[in-house]
């Protein structure tokens, strides 16, 4: 197996399209599990460790953008934990210590496992992902890259550049089931975001669907029930918002969980993180 070990995102690019049938590695944390049960062999590998421009990120006052490269503990442990404390606490739910500081950003986009931790938050943002490939650079939403189960939309010489999303005064939350308390592959998933601003609330759903989803009625059933001078909602309210974020989903049935306890799974955490964003902000 060739291997290339390119220091910028062009010798990336290069690299990647001179190697038919390569498999870009960032934090290898899928792939490498892929190769040591024989699921995957590729011809060759391009690494992505030493592409440092991958690992930058930027808070603006209207916006952040995230390097492809960025590792799950820098976005639990830097800036991006205060400006977007939900990725921080979907990041904090990834595998062991060892896991977070290999992982990455973008190679939970590019893997697109409806079980990706950072996927529902970055769908209920509106997230948008820059490509480069050897036709150029091309920004895509989340939503659309993301096309099915561990499919997606990037060309066979693209490479994630870095994940752009607006910035919201508000709170937001991430919860998560499983079938144990730490280091596990989620059952089901919500990430919660409080628009103050626009009077809105978001939310993203994962592992409930073959993609990312957006549970778009209960958002616009807790946009019209909140009192948004006192940040309050009546119990009624908040209990037919988490129903509708049930009905948003279209879980399986698999090893992991029934499709019945996903969709009670999502009815609860929705409407726990809705109530918790409440409390945050009021």
């Amino acid at each position: 197996m060739r291997v290339a070990l390119p220091t910028t995102l062009e010798d990336a690019v290069e690299a990647l399209a001179s190697e038919p049938g390569a498999q870009l590695l960032a934090g290898g944390t899928d792939f490498c599990v892929e190769v040591n049960f024989a699921q995957r062999r590729p011809p060759a590998v391009v690494a992505l460790r030493r592409v440092e421009a991958l690992r930058a990120f930027d808070v603006a006052a209207d916006r952040v953008t995230i390097g492809a490269g960025t590792t799950y503990t820098d976005m639990e442990r830097s800036e991006l934990a205060r400006v977007l404390p939900a990725l921080a606490a979907a990041a904090r739910t990834v595998g062991s210590p060892q896991i977070r500081n290999a992982g990455t950003l973008g190679g939970n986009v590019a893997t697109a496992s409806p079980a990706g931790d950072t996927l529902p938050l970055l769908v209920a943002l509106d997230a948008v992902v820059r490509l480069a490939g050897t036709a150029g650079e091309r920004t895509v939403p989340l939503a659309e890259l993301v096309t099915g189960v561990k499919r997606t939309g990037i060309a066979p010489d693209e490479v994630i550049v870095e994940v752009s999303l607006a910035r919201h005064d508000g709170s937001q939350h991430f919860l998560k089931v499983g079938t144990r308390n730490a280091m596990v592959i989620a059952i089901a998933s919500a990430a919660v975001v409080l628009d103050l601003e626009d009077h809105r609330v978001r939310v993203g759903l994962g592992s409930v669907g073959p993609v990312p989803l957006r549970a778009s009625a209960a958002e616009a059933h807790a946009a019209a029930a909140i009192d948004w001078d006192t940040l309050r909602a009546g119990e009624d309210e908040l209990e037919r918002f988490g129903e509708l974020a049930a009905q948003a989903a279209s879980p399986i049935t698999d090893h992991r969980s029934t499709a019945d306890y996903r969709r009670r799974a999502v009815q609860v955490i929705a409407r726990r993180g809705l109530e918790r964003c409440l409390r945050d902000a009021a």
